[in-house]
């Protein structure tokens, strides 16, 4: 069975009350389960908060993580930071992960490969940063910097629980310049190709 933990981490602001990221999310939730996938879902700011005990439990039945997000100040909003703060901090004294991967024989070795989940996950974002902005030192912000290197410490809290990326998705310019129509053509044929036609 492909099992799906479906997050989505989307922070209400008045300026933005997370409807592209819910749609996203719904749209994924619908193509994986139309293709045979079991999925579960999290909200991360809903409102009522989260059960730690559950969220491990989800995130040890999964064996694909789907992370939906905007991208707030470079990196995750602050309620799914709190995600992280409290359900991977307790998952990693021996149920998501063998502490930090060191062992008192080799003390100095292996830190942050004690992960103990088998499977992948995929990272969702949705950005006001045009495309343009990224891949390219002539734009001086992100000075030549990729998608994925921007990413970076989120793809390393996934690797310290031992799953593997699948490609990320971007939808850019969301707020200034948006093309959503057309996000959702892009997003859907990656969830096709990167999730039913490869997991």
């Amino acid at each position: 069975m492909k099992n799906v933990l479906a997050i989505n981490a989307h922070q209400f602001y008045p300026f933005s009350e997370g409807k592209l990221n819910q749609s996203l999310t719904e749209k994924a939730i619908k193509q994986l389960a139309d293709a045979g996938f079991e999925v579960k879902t999290t909200i991360t700011n809903n409102g009522d908060g989260f059960s730690v005990e559950e969220e491990i439990e989800k995130l040890k039945w999964a064996n694909i993580v789907f992370l939906q997000m905007p991208l707030n100040w470079m990196g995750v909003p602050w309620s799914f930071k709190k995600y992280m703060d409290e359900v991977f901090s307790v998952g990693m004294m021996g149920s998501l992960s063998q502490g930090d991967g060191r062992t008192k024989e080799a003390p100095k070795k292996n830190y942050g490969l004690g992960g103990l989940l088998k499977g992948k996950y995929m990272i969702s974002v949705t950005a006001n940063a045009p495309k343009e902005s990224f891949n390219n030192t002539n734009e001086k912000f992100f000075n030549g910097l990729s998608e994925d290197e921007l990413l970076a410490p989120m793809h390393l809290n996934f690797k310290w629980f031992g799953l593997e990326p699948l490609e990320t998705f971007f939808a850019y310019d969301v707020m200034k310049n948006p093309e959503i129509e057309n996000d959702f053509i892009r997003f859907e044929k990656h969830i096709k190709e990167e999730l039913v036609d490869k997991v």
